[in-house]
């Protein structure tokens, strides 16, 4: 049984607390536009996943529930193959049963109807409103990390050395709103490609020792939809391979996992996405 700690926002909520947090229209514009396109890709990849699912799910023998497929234990959150467990309400469900199936034909030719082409059916139906809500607010701790924050009319900037606190400052700001902890989650357990306690450790990163990295698969989701967009100025869209480049900045153990989480979801259609929101492609 899930213990809630407070209160799913509504998006009439998600919008008032990134209005509360914003010191200027400017900085409003910017990260909450971000935050939209990341739920905007976060929404198409749920989708994805649960046609995939739906699709490929073993058929069950009679007397057989879910439990039969071997899917239950496989989940990042622990969560049990009927979609309960932290995070995970039964929204995966309504959005999977919303979703019409593709033809064989249009999926042996890799077309779907959710802009996303690829990936790998995941263990479990996704929650797609817990996500999209969670995609909301994910980077709504970007606007404590801050330099120039466009109050005085000036340009945004950002300040480098603190930006790596952003999604923990975002988290602590959701819990003291009363925002509960599977949405404040998400502020946390964002950043690149998941942040562990070795590499915070090791790069003498300035958080608190421990790991930040998703809980759950909404929270994975929301971490790669974030990697295909950048809040840079001007803002611009990257591709699979234009983050693999600079994931591997850090390391090739951090390319490595970003081309298998990529694997794992499906590539979005960035230059559809890049069209729709008016921004260029990296």
């Amino acid at each position: 049984m899930v213990t809630m700690t407070g209160y799913i926002p509504t998006l009439a909520q998600v919008d008032a607390l990134h209005r509360k947090i914003s010191p200027s229209a400017a900085a409003y514009d910017l990260i909450h536009t971000h935050c939209v396109i990341v739920a905007t890709i976060a929404g198409e990849l749920v989708r994805h996943q649960n046609r995939l699912f739906t699709e490929h799910r073993p058929v069950p023998s009679p007397g057989q529930g879910v439990e039969g497929t071997g899917e239950r234990g496989v989940f990042l959150d622990g969560a049990s193959a009927d979609g309960t467990g932290l995070g995970c309400g039964r929204g995966g469900d309504r959005a999977a049963a919303a979703t019409p199936s593709m033809t064989t034909s249009a999926a042996e030719n890799g077309v779907t109807g959710d802009g996303v082409t690829g990936g790998t059916a995941p263990a479990r139906l996704l929650d797609e409103n817990l996500t999209v809500i969670g995609a909301l607010l994910h980077d709504i701790g970007t606007y404590r990390v801050l330099k120039g924050d466009g109050s005085d009319g000036g340009p945004l900037t950002f300040d480098g050395p603190r930006y790596i606190l952003h999604g923990l400052l975002g988290y602590r700001f959701l819990l003291d709103e009363g925002v509960d902890e599977s949405i404040a989650q998400f502020a946390r357990n964002h950043t690149g490609v998941g942040l562990t306690r070795e590499q915070v450790a090791r790069q003498k990163l300035p958080l608190p020792a421990g790991d930040y990295t998703p809980r759950t698969l909404e929270q994975e989701v929301v971490m790669v939809a974030d990697k295909y967009n950048s809040k840079s100025i001007p803002p611009t869209f990257l591709t699979a391979d234009s983050y693999a480049r600079k994931a591997a900045r850090f390391g090739e153990e951090n390319r490595h996992h970003w081309l298998r989480l990529v694997a794992q979801y499906g590539e979005p259609d960035i230059g559809a996405l890049a069209l729709r929101f008016r921004m260029r492609v990296a």
